[in-house]
């Protein structure tokens, strides 16, 4: 399924619609170039959820946690993963499981490591805004 993104608002109102698609937890896999609007996507989640802060990409730290409304997200952000086993060495493995909803940024860097996904978004730039193409699992 593909989804024209003119603006960050189409962005964020897309991220708001996946909620209803994961009652309690799930594994969503976001992946393109720097700036394609994965963050965004993620703050869309977020504040459908009820958070209403910042959103940054856990760049360094690799997840971000957040409890909200009872529900446990966890945003990460793989892009500095050097070797998937680091993920290993923080505890990755305990994020997973069938009441967090995983919200993951560069998964392909930590390949094998990883449960399967239930969604894949692919976001890209298209003219002046971007395209987002969601993969169900």
């Amino acid at each position: 399924m593909k989804h024209y993104l003119a603006n960050e608002f189409d962005t964020l109102a897309l991220g708001a619609s996946l909620v209803s698609r994961f009652p309690e937890g799930g594994v969503i896999f976001l992946q393109g170039d720097l700036g394609s609007g994965k963050t965004t996507l993620v703050r869309g989640i977020l504040n459908a959820c009820g958070y209403d802060g910042a959103v940054k990409s856990p760049t360094y730290t690799l997840v971000e946690p957040y409890e909200l409304t009872g529900r446990l997200i966890y945003h990460f952000d793989l892009y500095r993963l050097g070797d998937p086993e680091e993920l290993e060495y923080v505890g990755g493995r305990d994020y997973f499981h069938a009441k967090a909803l995983c919200l993951v940024e560069w998964p392909e860097k930590a390949a094998g490591f990883l449960p399967r996904a239930d969604l894949d978004i692919h976001l890209s730039y298209k003219g002046a805004g971007r395209e987002a193409k969601i993969k169900e699992v």
